[in-house]
């Protein structure tokens, strides 16, 4: 493995000898190969405050792609799942239904993933043991995405078309790719291996065994992350020997080195029809959780992607040729600042001091009694309410209990309790019938799916979030929302364009480029401005 210092020497000549076949190239030519590229947790102001040290990837799309600047995601929650499915598919959560990392699902009575699917089988790993909530590790599909994707609509166009999804998350690699994929991989922590599900295949491509018949995994866990010896991401033993490997740049290393044996073992972009390769960076989120956006940690990943970036671009030269590639890499979200960081700059926000479920909890036990009002584990700003449990409650007024009476009786308990910093509620009724207002209330308004959506949502005050270290996403506000898009390739016009866009802009303009149906659900424009006409 070459030093990251190396590493952008030898990536710097690559780009020396063919950055200059994009200078003014117009092709009617679709592309043999489209590859979209998410970045978890990846921030816009990383673009900016790290620039003088990129020299690789990030270093050419800035420089010789298209530059979006303004580039916002436009609902809540701002999590990994929702960005996953939204940038090549268009579609808001309010109609993919794709609402959070999980969600509470009324007719099977549990909390269920985003990809997790019993119906189907692991392949490739350790056999799971089926539980209540599924991991990465688990059997998937993209079942529960209800809309189309780009790779979707370019399989409906040409069946000999390839898709197929990379990432360390199972929701990473099922949600771009779609449902017609070739196939979707991911990283079993058990194993050390890549996976796959039997809703794609029966048994791993040979390729695939190949890459882990490497045992990279085993190699990685015994190095040092440089420049941070304390720093530990492999657990000692355990059930998931690997399962602190995500948290390292060894992560995305693996990543970085499947792709590369993906494109080789299908022979992507070298058939007679457009082919799609989806890849997500995963180690990026893992750490950045841990220790926040302004951490030493954090730049060091940055630096490595960009490396990383170069290297997937040299090996895609080499097979297909970068003059008949199109690259898109954007984030599936951004980042609060940690509370620490936001004392120590004398700016608002912070830790949450109180819980929301248990101060709704107690709340709704105050008014009506003890029972169980709640259905637990809904996560950061979102609430079920048990309503079988309530049916037989009265209200003040003796009469049968209300939606409403619920929904204000928690909305009250939530802004009178100051440590909560709840800054607005929104209800269900509500949003069955439609919110008007702001920004954040049409981010709400397109985060809501109601068979699958919570009764009750909350938004924080800005760089308020829960728990006691680190730092999440989930919010409508800027450093959640505001990441980058950055396109590249033939038939794109170079430069810095400073619009207003939205994530979901990315699926139809790709479609106009393709000359394909746009994804079902799809609701952004085309990026008209930089397309060679």
């Amino acid at each position: 493995m070459l030093s990251l210092g190396r590493m952008a020497i030898a990536n710097r000549r690559f780009f020396s000898v063919f950055l200059l076949c994009f200078a003014g190239l117009a092709s009617a030519a679709p592309p043999k190969l489209v590859v979209s590229i998410v970045v978890d947790q990846f921030r816009y102001d990383y673009l900016t405050r790290f620039r003088a040290d990129y020299h690789g990837g990030f270093d050419y799309l800035m420089t010789h792609g298209a530059y979006f600047t303004n580039a916002y995601y436009s609902q809540v929650p701002t999590v990994t799942a929702v960005g996953h499915s939204l940038m090549l598919s268009g579609a808001m959560p309010a109609v993919s239904g794709i609402v959070g990392n999980s969600w509470y699902d009324r007719d099977e009575a549990k909390f269920v993933t985003s990809v997790c699917d019993w119906d189907y089988e692991a392949v490739g790993g350790t056999p799971p043991i089926k539980g209540e909530k599924c991991t990465d590790s688990d059997p998937g599909s993209p079942r529960r995405l209800l809309v189309s994707t780009l790779g979707d609509e370019l399989r409906n166009a040409h069946e000999g078309s390839k898709v197929v999804g990379v990432s360390i998350k199972a929701r990473g690699a099922i949600l771009p790719s779609g449902h017609r994929a070739l196939g979707a991989f991911w990283f079993d922590d058990v194993s050390g291996h890549f996976v796959t599900s039997s809703f794609y295949m029966k048994e791993l491509p040979p390729w695939a065994d190949e890459f882990n018949a490497r045992k990279l995994a085993d190699e990685y866990v015994k190095k040092d992350w440089e420049g941070f010896p304390s720093w530990h991401f492999t657990a000692k033993g355990g059930a998931a020997p690997y399962s602190l490997l995500p948290a390292s740049p060894w992560g995305n290393e693996l990543i970085e080195a499947f792709a590369e044996q993906a494109i080789s073992g299908e022979k992507l972009g070298q058939g007679e029809s457009t082919d799609l390769l989806t890849v997500s960076f995963s180690s990026n989120d893992y750490v950045g959780h841990a220790v926040g956006p302004d951490a030493p940690e954090v730049k060091d990943m940055a630096l490595r992607t960009d490396q990383l970036l170069a290297k997937l671009f040299a090996a895609i030269d080499k097979q297909v040729g970068m003059k008949n590639v199109v690259v898109v890499l954007s984030a599936d979200h951004g980042v609060a600042p940690t509370g620490a960081r936001d004392e120590a700059a004398k700016m608002p926000g912070g830790y949450l001091l109180a819980d929301l479920e248990d101060a709704a909890q107690s709340a709704l036990t105050r008014a009506y009694g003890p029972g169980k009002w709640l259905i637990p584990g809904a996560g950061e700003a979102t609430l079920y309410i048990n309503w079988p449990a309530l049916a037989k409650k009265k209200g003040a007024d003796g009469e049968p209990l209300t939606a409403a009476d619920v929904y204000q009786t928690v909305t009250n308990a939530a802004l009178s309790i100051p440590q909560l910093h709840v800054a607005r509620v929104y209800n269900r009724d509500q949003l069955m019938n439609g919110v008007a207002g702001d920004f954040i209330a049409q981010a709400v308004m397109n985060g809501f799916y109601p068979r699958r959506s919570g009764d009750l949502f909350f938004v924080f005050e800005p760089n308020y979030i829960p728990g006691t270290s680190g730092t999440s996403h989930f919010s409508p506000y800027g450093y959640d929302r505001h990441v980058p898009v950055l396109f590249a390739g033939p038939g794109i016009k170079a430069g810095r364009y400073n619009e207003h866009i939205q994530i979901n802009d990315i699926a139809p303009t790709l479609a106009t480029m393709l000359d394909i149906e746009s994804p079902s659900g799809a609701s952004g424009r085309v990026l008209d401005e930089m397309l060679v006409h």
